[in-house]
């Protein structure tokens, strides 16, 4: 701390002798700074160095320029053809439409080609299948309904047989052959039909008419269209 030094003679002159010997006492303690305190140097003002400020002056005359001799005619013809920004716009967003369904619906049409050509070979029964078929429809046409359908059950078991010899024994029931997993979903459906209207003309005492011919002669022509091999 820093105290003006004030005048022995007019310490002296207010206060007397008491007064001039206080203020020598005071002055001689040395814990208080009496001589006046030099500043500290200001701090250096900052100078840029010269390549920066190049830097800068460049940078600042390339956006210049760029404003004027690009985004200036640039805003002005958007201005004048904001049609054909909304055009160009649209445009874009129905290609990304386009591409974005492309790429949600190719894995299915790529799956549906791959299952094109199965789908054909499934197109109907076999030549052997359908000339066995002729003998059922024979027996139809006699109105014995009865045995065309226990025919085309027979006849299924047979394709069978011929088609997965290891699957099948002769203690396999119909019911049985019907659920057999090996067998697809289509076949087993499809055998499933002929064996339930041969049960219901044996057990239930009721012999199949126009209408359960029909129905088991469709299914043995689904199940003879059906892959029926091992590797199926």
């Amino acid at each position: 701390m820093s105290v003006p030094l004030p005048d022995p003679a007019a310490s002296a002159d207010a206060g007397g002798p008491h007064a001039d010997q206080a203020w020598r006492a005071l002055h001689g303690m040395g814990e208080i700074q009496f001589a006046p305190v030099t500043p500290p140097p200001p701090d250096p003002v900052y100078v840029s160095p010269n390549w920066l400020r190049a830097v800068m002056q460049a940078l600042a005359r390339g956006l210049e320029w760029l404003g004027e001799h690009v985004f200036a005619p640039l805003g002005l013809h958007l201005s004048h053809g904001w049609r054909w920004v909304v055009l160009v716009l649209g445009l874009a967003g129905i290609v990304a439409l386009v591409w974005l369904a492309w790429v949600l619906l190719a894995p299915m049409v790529r799956k549906w080609r791959a299952r094109a050509p199965e789908e054909a070979v499934l197109a109907g029964p076999s030549p052997e299948a359908l000339a066995l078929l002729e003998e059922a429809d024979r027996l139809a046409a006699q109105g014995d309904y009865g045995a065309a359908v226990h025919l085309l059950l027979r006849r299924s078991v047979g394709l069978l047989a011929a088609a997965r010899p290891d699957l099948l024994h002769p203690s396999n029931t119909a019911r049985e052959i019907a659920g057999m997993p090996a067998l697809p979903g289509a076949a087993r459906l499809a055998f499933a039909t002929m064996a339930g209207e041969v049960e219901r003309a044996r057990y239930a005492l009721r012999a199949p008419g126009p209408q359960e011919w029909a129905r088991a002669r469709g299914a043995y022509a689904a199940f003879a269209a059906q892959p029926l091999g091992a590797g199926a």
